[in-house]
């Protein structure tokens, strides 16, 4: 059995480093804690050199130039533990969730599948470093060594079987964690290295430290045996930036949402995943809450104003520029209205998309070009007037609504399978189409007591040669708008007179139509001997009017 251990050394640091990595470069200080109780937490090797020491007070900290102070956030070594579980688990699905800045994988089985053990490791400080951290990778064949030499060793160690003591030798005691008065106990006897611990008598240490001595010894020799405690692979993917300065231009906020989208994409490629929908959130200034969104927590108290905003995205993805466009053209559309102190970006993870074209499958947009593209659209015509109609779940006619757009590849399995799998001879009969008016035409109908006998409508007169009817149908009259229709399919056949306008379907309709030729020699026949045509009328009893709904074709 072989165990990897992934140590991210300074690890509060790190995780502030990774959404700003231009401090990599820079003097880096941690404060935790108010003003003017703030003491420095966290220091890199140039602040070190610089002469910026632990607990000194913020004050004492700004007075060496060139050095940049940060605010320890705990939203953002979150977002950094949670990355280094994700890179666990592009590798091994047996994690121990060890500490905040460790974890333990376990390499049984994977040989075959990712190489030697030299390039696990290899492997696994590469993904680290795609998703912005420096880590320490250790491997060995039980788990306390593996997470000793990450901790005492940088880069990448790997143990073989039987050589724990020698290599665990050269480390300090420290490295074992022991006790503060266990520490200075080892420190009078002279005991400094895990190899001088390793040489003493088990029965003498356990008379004088006890268990804890027993614990050590073996730890030192590399003779440690416990089981890996699993934990649970996560199913959410969110990355926090707390923000020193609000901002509330557009240019600025899409570039820290570029950064954040960075980290998540790299984190869904760790583990095989892709994007189905963005969650954005900005928590805004408070001083501007009369003109936001204001959420109460508690009777009284107000907390700053929210804005959320989310992207469902056709097929899973992720591509950082395609996310990047999407979230800055909805903020273009419907931008915060105040400056936004912090930022949320989660991602609701899904399998990535398999497609296999065809010779004679008919070709369709990319579903991600085509999301980008709509986005465009209804950054200039409205996001509700965008999409594709759908009837509403209402008796109410002509009553629709926009739904988003998707195509058949972006389509369920279900759907694509039925459109895939029916053969053509098969396939149902298309049914006749309905042509809708709207606004309806008022129209001009005489009545018998067996229904209406002739008509008139835009110029148009003629002669009812069948009707259906009448269908009566009302609602909505707890509404402004209420409605009470009589309608009637009525077949009608148009009077032959020179001196009227010949009923074509661009004059029904009110729009412009291309008429093929054989159409053309169609419709010059029935203007020398009449038209025909299947219209639905209806009468609103509202209005006290008759009106054409429509014309099938």
């Amino acid at each position: 059995m072989a165990f990897a251990s992934i140590f991210v050394p300074n690890f509060s640091l790190q995780a502030v480093v990774r959404n700003e990595p231009a401090l990599c470069q820079c003097a880096l200080a941690l404060i935790e804690g108010k003003a003017p109780l703030g003491r420095v937490v966290a220091i890199n090797n140039k602040a070190v050199q610089m002469g910026i020491a632990m607990g000194m007070t913020k004050t004492e900290a700004e007075q060496f130039a060139g050095a940049e102070i940060r605010t320890r956030s705990p939203a953002e070594e979150k977002a950094a533990h949670a990355a280094l579980l994700d890179i666990g688990w592009s590798v091994s699905p047996r994690i121990e969730d060890t500490a905040q800045d460790t974890i333990v994988l376990d390499l049984s089985g994977l040989t075959p599948l990712w190489g030697e053990e030299n390039e696990i490791g290899m492997h696994l400080a590469e993904c680290a470093v795609a998703c912005g951290l420096r880590a320490n990778v250790a491997i060995a064949s039980n788990i306390d060594t593996a997470q000793i030499a990450a901790r005492g060793f940088t880069e990448i160690t790997v143990i073989p079987p039987g050589g724990e003591s020698q290599y665990l030798g050269a480390l300090p005691v420290s490295a074992l964690s022991p006790s503060i008065e266990t520490a200075e106990t080892l420190s009078r006897w002279g005991v400094a290295t895990c190899a001088d611990l390793a040489k003493l008598p088990i029965l003498d240490l356990s008379e004088r430290l006890g268990q804890e001595g027993v614990r050590l010894h073996a730890l030192a020799q590399g003779a440690s045996v416990r089981s890996l405690e699993i934990a649970e692979p996560a199913h959410g993917f969110e990355e926090e930036m707390e923000l020193e300065d609000a901002v509330e231009e557009l240019e600025p906020l899409s570039f820290l949402l570029g950064r954040l989208l960075d980290q998540l994409c790299a984190r869904l490629m760790a583990r095989s995943l892709g994007a189905a929908a963005i969650r954005v959130r900005f928590e805004l200034e408070p001083s501007f809450e009369s003109g936001v969104d204001i959420r109460e927590a508690f009777p009284g108290e107000k907390r700053p104003g929210l804005y959320e905003k989310e992207i469902q995205l056709p097929v899973p993805a992720r591509d950082r520029k395609l996310l990047l466009k999407l979230l800055r053209l909805r903020l273009e559309l419907n931008p915060p209205g105040a400056p936004i102190q912090k930022i949320t970006l989660a991602a609701e993870a899904a399998r990535p998309r398999a497609t296999q074209g065809g010779l004679f499958l008919p070709s369709s947009p990319d579903p991600e070009k085509l999301e980008l593209t709509v986005a465009r659209i209804a950054q200039v015509v409205g996001e509700e007037n965008v999409g594709s109609p759908s009837l509403t779940d209402t008796y109410r006619p002509d009553d629709f609504q926009m739904r988003r757009f998707l195509t058949l590849r972006a389509a369920s399995p279900t759907v694509r399978r039925r459109h895939s799998t029916c053969h053509p001879a098969k396939q149902p009969k298309i049914p006749a189409g309905f042509r809708v008016f709207r606004p309806a035409t008022p129209a001009t109908v005489d009545l018998d007591p067996r229904g209406p006998t002739r008509v008139a409508f835009q110029g148009l007169r003629g002669e009812v040669m069948a009707a259906s009817g009448p269908w009566r149908t009302s609602g909505d009259w707890w509404r402004e708008e209420p409605w009470q229709h009589e309608e009637w399919d009525l077949e009608i056949h148009f009077d032959a007179d020179p001196s009227k306008p010949a009923f074509t379907a661009a004059k029904t309709l009110g729009h412009s139509v291309i008429l093929t030729p054989e159409k053309q020699a169609q419709d010059d026949d029935e203007k020398s001997s009449g038209s025909f045509g299947i219209y639905r009328f209806y009468y609103d009893s509202l209005r006290c009017g008759w009106f054409v709904r429509g014309v099938y074709d």
